[in-house]
């Protein structure tokens, strides 16, 4: 995978510089950027095969301490895609997420909500032939952030894609339909494009949910052109 942005590139992919998102000011260059030839790390791998994903990686309602995890358990799956809709196979895709009262697992993590000590909020799974991935987690909760008075993240699930090396890496975060927080969350509005903004929403699967089980979403990744899925730069 290669990151190669449309010419609206601005619309479609989030702004670096977005001013309802205050924490973009510390995250983009201000001076114009330096030019560092490839070193050998770069040009030659690592590769990565079947092996660097373990059994169950995909399934992060399975490795609970005492038990499964709180919360309302999906299906998660899609198709990784290129410009013209053909499969992207064997592309490590990686998801993390909060559990289902909005926490994360991490030293940093201030919201005062429950920790789950079934739920690590992270999970990883290779595209097959086709293109497609799958994952069994739960659905996570809305958290405050402190970016404004009052300011809530809708429930919403980072992706991580790797193609053959660590080196060519995209990363979009995937939300949910029908969230009223949606319309008040500047980092999904920083997507200026209406269309574009609407492709990092899942879409609900009736039929790939499993009766009396756990409920279905499908969420597809456009990689590049005009239908590409908005990717944080």
């Amino acid at each position: 995978m290669s990151i190669v942005y449309p010419i609206d590139s601005m619309k479609v992919h989030p702004s670096r510089a977005f001013a309802g998102y205050k924490s973009t000011a510390k995250r983009h260059p201000v001076k114009p950027l330096i030019i560092v030839p490839h070193t050998m790390s770069e040009l030659t791998g690592p590769v990565y095969g079947h092996d660097a994903i373990r059994p169950g990686d995909e399934d992060l309602t399975a490795h609970g301490k005492t038990g499964e995890p709180l919360g309302e358990r999906i299906v998660l799956h899609g198709y990784v895609l290129d410009e013209d809709a053909r499969p992207v196979p064997d592309a490590l895709v990686e998801i993390w997420q909060t559990n289902a009262a909005g926490r994360y697992i991490h030293v940093g993590e201030k919201h005062p909500a429950p920790l789950d000590p079934n739920f690590t909020g992270a999970g990883r799974a290779l595209t097959d032939k086709d293109g497609h991935y799958k994952f069994v987690t739960i659905k996570p909760g809305a958290y405050p952030w402190g970016n404004h008075h009052n300011a809530w993240r809708p429930a919403h699930i980072h992706f991580s894609l790797f193609g053959r090396s660590f080196l060519s890496r995209l990363v979009t975060q995937m939300y949910f339909p029908g969230d009223p927080l949606l319309e008040y969350d500047p980092i999904s509005q920083s997507v200026t494009d209406l269309k574009a903004r609407a492709r990092m929403i899942c879409s609900f699967d009736l039929d790939n949910t499993v009766p009396e089980w756990a409920l279905a979403y499908r969420f597809d990744i456009v990689l590049r052109g005009r239908d590409a899925t908005p990717m944080e730069h």
